[in-house]
């Protein structure tokens, strides 16, 4: 038998709850998030996004060895060795690198600026909070390593300073 309070849930659904439903899924699109839950005048509404980017990621990772083994090593050989450059700067933190304070603004370095101690290289965005990245040493940027606008992991080589 079926139960009736089930039927009465479904038959509040309305034209609001289903305008309702698109905005939350248009706001998933707006800020890549994965999932949305809310819940209003009783009405307990959740709307989620299916992600299939682990299922189509192995097919490639797993071609890629087989076809170029020479080509993979000689990228695996570059990470190590910048990391440990001693000149390297690190990521403090996990965010998104900007070269410059705003959009369109002249960028903090540039390759071969020169840089002394505590002068802004860049800035890291996390959490909605904008931090700078101090020079720890002078000298002079002689590569920036990431992009603008790129995700940075921590301890991950941002700039080299010799």
């Amino acid at each position: 038998m079926a139960r009736q309070p089930d039927d009465k849930a479904a038959a509040k659904f309305s034209s609001e709850d289903s305008a309702l439903v698109r905005e939350l899924a248009l706001l998933l699109d707006e800020t890549s998030l994965t999932e949305i839950e809310i819940e209003r005048a009783g009405l307990r509404l959740r709307v989620a996004r299916n992600l299939s980017v682990a299922a189509t990621m192995p097919v490639p990772m797993a071609a890629a060895p087989a076809a170029l083994p020479a080509a993979s090593a000689a990228p695996a050989a570059a990470g190590p060795d910048l990391s440990k450059h001693p000149g390297a700067v690190t990521s403090p933190m996990v965010g998104t690198a900007y070269w410059a304070p705003e959009p369109g603004a002249k960028p903090f370095i540039e390759v071969g600026s020169k840089v002394s101690v505590g002068q802004t290289l860049l800035i890291i965005e996390a959490m909605k909070t904008m931090n700078q990245i101090p020079s720890p040493r002078a000298g002079t940027v002689t590569q920036i390593l990431v992009e603008d606008g790129q995700p940075v992991e921590y301890g991950e080589p941002l700039v080299i300073i010799e």
